[in-house]
């Protein structure tokens, strides 16, 4: 009924065909390692490991507490072993950590790389050398051809109702393209809130769906209560679309635009955060105005990972059962 392609290691045996998004700021050692034991791939970009002035290295005191966790969890079950987990390297120049978190990522042999906002061949050989693998975000064609080229051994496909930096095409249009030309790894994004949704993806060619929006309203997620409650009460009418705040198209509550004094269907032409007249300073992207896809209106309760990855389960193997008996 669905082709059956054959996929890298590190995306096989999962409990479900998904991988949860890493979600800037959101995503930390305690959600990933919820996601990977409740059996989906968890994640996590790079940049949300901050370093305070003359202490530690963040990234390092993660990637050693998600591994030593992961690895005991297995140990302890070795019938039912948790799902590997992504670190999200920001592949652009603004980005001065990259070549330290690369290193680091390749010293403890992260098995899944996912890249964005650029492709680079060194990054890509570097997840090689150390026996991972990369994926790369995509909102076109263009871009996923040059990716492949660079190395790259799958594709994200970021379509329309994604959360956060989201692309502008179908994923009727998008996957379809892609599929002609590429027929390796291919991971579909946007509005992914469902397990029905998450058929929908596999139903159309892609391997496995990106899910991240309702991973912030869970109780492993390090986002504030009132964003967790924001997710919980959503729906698709409440996100709002606009590149205003990174220069990138990118989706947010339009509640945590307008806590902030600003008006999401009158916003100034251009973004220069300064400090107020009041002397603090004006809302950030991601940190103050909060990013969320279209697919919130499933997102009844915040609540434990695990029993979210359930109830994933429940209704993908529902609507499984559902196009078996239509088919029959």
């Amino acid at each position: 009924m669905l082709q059956k392609r054959e996929l890298p290691k590190a995306l096989q045996n999962l409990r479900l065909p998904a991988v949860a998004a890493p979600l800037f700021i959101v995503s930390c050692p305690k959600l990933v390692i919820a996601q990977c034991k409740a059996g989906v791939i968890g994640s996590f970009p790079a940049l949300n490991a901050r370093d305070e002035p003359g202490g530690p290295v963040v990234l390092e005191a993660w990637l050693k507490e998600i591994t030593e966790e992961l690895d005991c969890y297995n140990q302890a079950n070795p019938d039912k072993p948790a799902a590997p987990f992504a670190v999200n390297q920001i592949v652009h120049r603004s980005n001065e950590r990259l070549e330290r978190d690369v290193e680091i990522c390749a010293r403890w042999k992260v098995p899944i790389w996912i890249t964005s906002m650029g492709a680079r061949v060194d990054v890509n050989e570097a997840a090689h050398s150390c026996g991972g693998i990369a994926l790369h975000d995509v909102v076109n064609n263009t871009y996923a051809r040059k990716a492949i080229d660079k190395g790259a051994d799958g594709l994200i496909a970021v379509c329309s109702g994604a959360g956060g930096h989201a692309g502008p095409l179908s994923p009727f249009a998008f996957v379809r393209e892609i599929r002609e030309w590429f027929d390796g790894p291919l991971l579909l994004a946007g509005s992914i809130s469902t397990g029905e949704a998450l058929l929908a993806a596999r139903v159309l060619g892609a391997d496995l769906g990106y899910i991240g929006s309702p991973f912030v309203a869970t109780e492993e997620a390090d986002a504030s209560d009132n964003y967790k409650q924001m997710m919980v009460e959503g729906t698709s009418e409440d996100v709002f679309l606009t590149s205003l705040f990174t220069g990138h198209p990118a989706s947010y509550l339009k509640a945590s635009i307008s806590q902030h004094g600003l008006d999401p269907n009158n916003l100034p032409a251009e973004w220069q955060p300064s400090v107020m007249p009041d002397g603090g300073s004006q809302p950030k992207a991601w940190r103050d105005i909060w990013g969320s896809g279209q697919g919130i209106a499933a997102i009844k309760a915040v609540e434990p990972t695990g029993k979210l990855v359930d109830r994933l389960e429940q209704e993908y193997e529902a609507a499984i059962a559902r196009m078996r008996a239509e088919i029959c």
